[in-house]
């Protein structure tokens, strides 16, 4: 009960500081990303947060893994540091002893990423491309924001406002840059508002300039105008499209196995298994070598997951492509990585490789 107590208290300690760390360095990347995004027009600058929350939760069983599996490697290597793991073993105590009680304090952290993965992950994707959607399908003068350059939702016009009203209905120093119909066309006004014909909204520019430019002959057109009105595209945008397989509920990629679902599916059951093996490996691993000191181990850790997670995507693009099956991927990769694990396990465990030498030195002093 002691030896229990004490492990997963230090487990315990070890793993809420690095997620801790862990996931304050992930919200900043994101909130420095989401914001990019709001920045040029793809997110709404109010709901900046909440698609930074709905990102965050989505990347929530690689966060939990990484931060289990440096937890154990950590607490490991200072324990072989401290000569502690000396007095365990002396205490008849094998290193396969040390897998229960990690096991113990595991269980609910991959109960947790097994929810994640398999329920979550599909039900953020869907939430933050509703979000850019419903931000997208607005028409283009209701997206721009005044000192920011704003793309249109086709791609085709960029619109810059200096500043606007209260009523958000008129504005001043406007600049329209589009590209269609074989014309670029530059319009500069000093000021504009909205107005509304025969059901119509029109945007009216007043004082300002206008160049057209065609693509194909070079032949450039400009002109002064006191009023001008431009038509706003405000036909909504069709519904989502529900067709990622990122966004597919995991029963449905069960009961729809095609290429594109499988290789998904074998992501999120990936992330499972990956985080059960990483457990295994972090115990298998672990140990201090006094030349390299206490870091080796963590380098170790970080590379090890880096390795396994460009595994899960490479045999979900093999998946995707038809290169392998689901099956046979699961079983190779992760049942591999699993058997290989535990005879490293067993053999530290029960010494085997100590126990080889003096039966090798035993062999070759009776044959001299």
């Amino acid at each position: 009960m002691l030896f229990d107590s004490s492990l997963r208290k230090e487990l315990g300690r070890s793993f809420g500081a690095t997620l801790v760390v862990l996931v304050t360095i992930v919200v900043t990347v994101m909130l420095i990303r989401t914001l990019g995004q709001a920045s040029v027009g793809r997110v709404n600058p109010s709901e900046v947060m909440l698609v930074m929350g709905y990102t965050v939760l989505g990347h929530l069983p690689t966060i939990l893994t990484l931060s289990l599996f440096v937890a154990i490697t950590a607490t490991l290597t200072r324990m072989y540091a401290s000569s502690e793991m000396v007095v365990w073993f002396s205490c008849g105590q094998s290193l396969m002893s040390f897998l229960r009680p990690v096991l113990r304090f595991a269980a609910p952290v991959l109960l947790a990423i097994a929810v994640l993965a398999i329920f979550v992950w599909p039900w953020s994707n869907h939430q933050i491309r509703e979000l850019r959607d419903r931000f997208q399908g607005r028409n283009d003068i209701e997206r721009v924001a005044p000192g920011r350059f704003i793309e249109s939702s086709g791609g085709q016009r960029v619109f810059f406002i200096d500043k606007d009203t209260a009523d958000a209905q008129s504005g001043n120093n406007i600049f329209i840059a589009s590209s269609e119909r074989g014309k670029e066309t530059v319009t500069t006004a000093a000021s504009g508002h909205l107005a509304t014909l025969k059901g119509e909204r029109y945007l009216v520019l007043e004082k300002g300039n206008r160049m057209e430019t065609e693509t194909a002959t070079g032949q450039t057109r400009v002109s002064e105008f006191a009023e001008y009105g431009n038509r706003i595209n405000s036909a909504p945008q069709g519904p989502i499209d529900n067709n990622s397989p990122t966004m597919k509920p995991t029963l449905v990629l069960l009961t729809q196995p095609d290429a594109a679902n499988l290789a998904e599916l074998s992501w999120r059951l990936g992330l499972t298994l990956a985080a059960v093996n990483c457990v295994l490996i972090a115990v298998a691993a672990t140990r201090v070598n006094p030349r390299v000191g206490r870091s080796g181990g963590l380098v170790f850790s970080l590379f090890a997951f880096a390795t396994y997670y460009n595994l899960l995507s490479v045999g979900q693009s093999w998946i995707a492509n038809g290169r392998i099956g689901l099956v046979p991927f699961l079983i190779l990769l992760h049942g591999g990585i699993f058997a290989l694990t535990m005879a490293w396990l067993m053999a530290r465990s029960g010494d085997w490789f100590s126990r080889l030498r003096p039966r090798r030195r035993a062999a070759n002093g009776g044959a001299a």
